[in-house]
């Protein structure tokens, strides 16, 4: 396999917070350790204000020891762009790997792409999470249509994406699934979780985790929860959900209300940094994924990295990465069939054969085989 030699990744990383982050950061490690010369260039600005959602883009943590990370890249500074594009294309590295997963981005990276790649020697290549967004606007296939095809090969994570990526270009493309995520942590005992979080041992739990979006379906978990209470079926079990919301709070706490799950519902509507994330997934005996659309998702990577069983709805690359009957369920994205997955997941015996499913299915997702991939692009390309 052709090795590189020089790389320049090019995306979220330290000081920005999440996951996007960890994976740049994991895969700068990795092609280190390759003996690779890798330099990680970040955002001096990656939103403005007022178009970031949250309540903070960045974390106060020093930067990691073991990577250079410079922030020089700014998404809504056209010169900037060229300044990038012009020194990358001096620069001369093999590659240009590149992060994408928003049209937002691709005004300002399928600029530098451009520059980078005109001296001849440089591959764009791009690990990419989504091609079309999950909420649209006008501008989406213009701007993806500008950066996709400023791109010499892709590492894709679900078919969805591989399809959708067709529409636009006929560029190299192979698929990894998305790795593990090993950065949060060991698990730790149960008890330990619960008395971190606060809540109560005796309970069982169900988590739905990560930052709060519409089209992720909290609505209908909440929905199938209702039903399930109904039934008597969640004495002694409660929902947890933890994770900033990007939209407006109010109608899922007055839903919560409205259907009298006050007492079973442990909501902690903020984010979660990282070395918090253990003790969620240590003290919960399922994770929930109640998407109405998707590709893949790094929730379901941080669940194989903790033994944590999933339900997941059949939509997008959800399937692929969790086995139906093998690593949890899958159902459709609406309350009834949700409500009878998790009803399974509570009968004898089956959270702990979802357990060994979990544990034997997590051998599929490895950062190396994710980089052997973009070593293999690399070559496909024409880099040596």
């Amino acid at each position: 396999m052709v090795r590189i030699g020089k790389i320049t990744v090019l995306g979220p990383a330290h000081p920005y917070r999440g996951g996007l982050a960890a994976i740049m950061e994991t895969m700068a490690r990795i092609f280190a350790r390759r003996g690779a010369q890798v330099t990680v260039e970040t955002f001096t600005v990656q939103y403005p204000s007022f178009l970031f959602p949250g309540k903070s883009q960045t974390v106060s943590t020093p930067p990691p020891a073991d990577l250079r990370i410079v922030r020089s890249v700014n998404t809504v500074n056209p010169f900037n762009w060229l300044r990038v594009g012009w020194r990358l294309r001096r620069e001369r590295p093999d590659v240009v790997l590149l992060k994408y997963w928003t049209p937002f981005m691709a005004p300002g990276f399928g600029t530098i792409a451009r520059l980078a790649r005109r001296n001849g020697h440089t591959k764009v290549l791009c690990q990419i999470d989504n091609v079309e967004p999950h909420e649209h606007h006008i501008v989406d296939r213009p701007f993806n249509r500008y950066f996709l095809r400023s791109v010499d090969g892709f590492v894709y994570m679900s078919e969805q994406v591989h399809r959708e990526l067709r529409a636009y270009t006929d560029a190299p493309a192979l698929f990894s699934p998305h790795p593990m995520f090993e950065h949060f942590g060991d698990p730790v005992p149960r008890a330990e979780a619960c008395a971190r979080l606060g809540i109560d041992p005796q309970c069982g739990y169900v988590l739905f985790f990560g930052l709060i979006r519409d089209y992720k379906g909290l609505d209908i978990l909440l929905d199938a929860w209702a039903l399930l209470k109904g039934r008597g079926a969640t004495a002694g079990r409660r929902l947890l959900v933890a994770g900033e919301f990007y939209t407006d709070p109010q109608p899922y706490v007055e839903r919560i209300e409205r259907l009298g799950l006050r007492d079973e519902v442990v909501l902690r509507g903020s984010f979660v940094p990282d070395d918090e994330v253990k003790y969620w997934f240590s003290a919960a005996d399922s994770l929930v994924l109640p998407y109405r659309t998707a590709t893949q998702s790094g929730v379901t990577q941080i669940a194989y990295r903790f033994g944590v069983p999933m339900i997941v709805t059949d939509v997008g690359g959800l399937p692929e990465i969790v086995p139906d009957g093998r690593a949890g369920f899958v159902c459709r994205p609406e309350a009834s069939s949700l409500a009878s997955a998790l009803g399974r997941t509570w009968e004898p015996g089956v959270l702990e054969r979802l357990r060994e499913g979990v544990k034997s299915e997590s051998r599929r997702f490895s950062w190396e085989e994710m980089c052997d991939r973009i070593e293999e692009l690399y070559a496909r390309a024409g880099g040596c």
